[in-house]
């Protein structure tokens, strides 16, 4: 948990918007909280974020872990920083009129967000997050795309957090199918699969599954994807589900207006 300040704000919060001021005097003169949070996200794009660590960044910059201390009180102040800076979009990021092609165009920085730090996924996001200042800044775009939207504040910032979830999951999706790798079986396997996933035990998911692959003359030993298609289609499927969100906005909207 990160550390509160006397104000009641978490300090990595204070840190984050320049209301906690560096160190003046010691022997660390030379860091700054800039300098420990960029090294803190350049190894966890080279290594993830397992590899960081106090000493890893300390070294990293030639300073002694101690030092790095007196800038940041724990690891998970640094990682609140480094999410923050990480997860920042563009600064002069301009997005189309209408709250629709708007949302589909604000949800697709933010997952371009996560996709340049996946690693990110990894820290939780909780109520310090929010208060940091590119997470406001992301949400003040998002809300600002739905200014034209007639539903009250609270539906639309339940729609910027549901959608930021959806990009976020999906880069999670993503990044999961790709180091896993395409998932194929031998016309043996394929039998196998055929014996257990029928459309008697599975009449709404079985023909997903590609267990009648074989039948057409492939050659023995082969081997095909499981899934029928190949792998699984994220960008379809992140699409899908913004349309999904869109559509169920401008119903309720609809609604308020009869």
């Amino acid at each position: 948990m990160a550390e509160k300040s006397e104000t009641g704000l978490p300090r990595a919060v204070m840190i984050a918007w320049g209301m906690e001021e560096a160190p003046q005097r010691g022997p660390s003169r030379g860091l700054s909280h800039e300098r420990i949070v960029g090294a803190g996200i350049e190894i966890a794009d080279a290594e993830g974020l397992g590899a960081v660590t106090m000493q890893a960044i300390a070294k990293s910059l030639g300073f002694t872990t101690m030092s790095l201390y007196r800038y940041v009180s724990s690891k998970d102040e640094l990682l609140l920083l480094m999410q923050d800076a990480a997860l920042k979009l563009p600064e002069k990021a301009r997005l189309p009129e209408g709250w629709r092609e708007g949302l589909r165009a604000w949800a697709e920085l933010v997952r371009e967000a996560y996709r340049a730090h996946p690693w990110v996924l990894g820290i939780p996001r909780g109520q310090s997050s929010v208060l940091m200042p590119n997470s406001m800044r992301a949400a003040d775009l998002g809300l600002g795309v739905l200014g034209d939207l007639d539903l009250d504040m609270e539906a639309k910032v339940g729609t910027i957090l549901v959608v930021s979830q959806l990009a976020a999951s999906m880069v999670e999706l993503e990044g999961d199918l790709a180091a896993e790798g395409l998932l194929a079986t031998t016309s043996a396997g394929s039998a196998l699969l055929g014996e257990v996933i029928t459309p008697e035990r599975f009449p709404h998911i079985a023909g997903l599954f590609a267990t009648d692959a074989w039948v057409g003359g492939e050659e023995p030993g082969e081997d095909v994807p499981v899934i029928d298609g190949g792998t699984l289609g994220v960008d379809d499927e992140f699409g899908l589900g913004l349309s999904l969100i869109i559509d169920g906005l401008e119903r309720r909207e609809t609604r308020r207006g009869d």
